[in-house]
């Protein structure tokens, strides 16, 4: 897919919502597994594939300490060390390479994550599109300075970031030189819960940055990402398993058999959007025939004065409409006139 495709979903007049199906962890160490993840996604009509590119040892320590241990109980990763859990979601460069080129023979558009300035480097060689800044990197200005200018469009998640964050983020990209953002709507939690979402906040992104928002949908199922388009959202990030318990973060994710309908949920929420409108759309002028109209409840003479109980509302929608009564009231017939027959205004002197 070419720059233009690219370009289209960072701009503010896209009314197209981008799918991006995060393959996160979920290959299970597996080049093998990410494939078939990779090509059942070709099939859903998600238009991108997100990998998460680092340097083991750049992403934390290989230490057995407490303080590189998981303790909080409801954290889906409890009681693992950082490092292992890294391990368990680590893909070396050489098969990122083999990945991206994969996604593209499936005409999907590869991209990922980056976590550190040996996996930026990496990533430039072999022409990643665009890129993400995620939720607990979005404070790291060096990495969003040496990733803006790149030049290439960036999305980034807000996650656990204040608004002051954001905007010093924003602001920095911008200065670097990197133009086309998208910014996601994230809670930062596995999976979230829905009363911690606080979707209203795309509404009030868009109006202070003045760029396509997103959401990173950490929860379960769909009514969440359908809730962000209507509230404004222009691109939606969903993890992706092949199957539950095939992956690290595989608990929260959607099975990729159910993206299909996940994307097609999402296109008509986009659609059902549509815009400000009132009165009949053309479909339902065709289909409006089981509205009230009035009728004649008698047979009346040429030159009769008509009153109100001359008429009868009822259905299909083939006389006027029934509030016009007031204007034919006491008028005179110009023809005879059946029981049955829908009221024209053209039956009155």
């Amino acid at each position: 897919m070419n720059n233009h495709n690219i370009n289209k979903f960072f701009d503010t007049k896209n009314n197209q919502p981008l799918i991006i199906a995060e393959l996160s962890g979920n290959h299970d160490n597996s080049i093998q597994v990410a494939k078939k993840i990779i090509s059942k996604i070709s099939k859903s009509g998600a238009q991108m594939v997100k990998f998460q590119t680092f340097s083991l040892e750049e992403m934390t320590f290989n230490l057995k300490k407490s303080i590189f241990k998981i303790k909080n109980k409801k954290n889906p990763w409890y009681g693992k060390y950082y490092y292992d859990l890294y391990k368990k979601s680590f893909l070396p460069f050489n098969k990122i390479e083999k990945l991206f080129q994969f996604s593209k023979e499936n005409n999907l558009i590869p991209f990922s994550s980056v976590f550190d300035l040996k996996s930026l480097e990496f990533l430039e060689k072999i022409n990643c599109s665009l890129y993400k800044i995620a939720s607990f990197e979005n404070t790291d200005h060096e990495l969003i300075k040496q990733v803006a200018q790149t030049k290439k469009p960036i999305i980034i998640s807000s996650g656990l970031a204040t608004l002051k964050e954001i905007d010093m983020a924003i602001e920095l990209i911008k200065k670097h030189g990197s133009s086309k953002i998208i910014l996601l709507k994230c809670t930062s939690t596995y999976p979230a819960n829905h009363k911690d979402l606080n979707l209203k906040t795309i509404s009030d992104m868009k109006k202070r940055y003045k760029i396509n928002i997103g959401f990173s949908d950490h929860t379960i199922g769909e009514t969440a990402a359908i809730s962000a388009i209507s509230l404004g959202a222009n691109a939606i990030e969903k993890h992706i398993c092949l199957k539950k318990k095939i992956g690290i973060d595989s608990k929260f994710s959607l099975e990729v058999d159910y993206l299909s309908k996940f994307v097609n949920s999402c296109n008509n929420a986009m659609i059902s959007k549509g815009k400000v409108y009132y009165g009949a759309t053309k479909n339902e002028i065709k289909l409006s025939r089981g509205a009230r109209s009035l009728y004649y409840n008698l047979d009346l003479k040429k030159g009769t004065y008509v009153k109100k109980n001359h008429f009868k509302s009822c259905r299909p929608n083939k006389g006027i409409k029934i509030y016009e009564i007031k204007k034919i009231l006491s008028k005179k017939l110009k023809k005879n006139v059946k029981y049955g027959n829908p009221v024209k205004m053209q039956d009155f002197f």
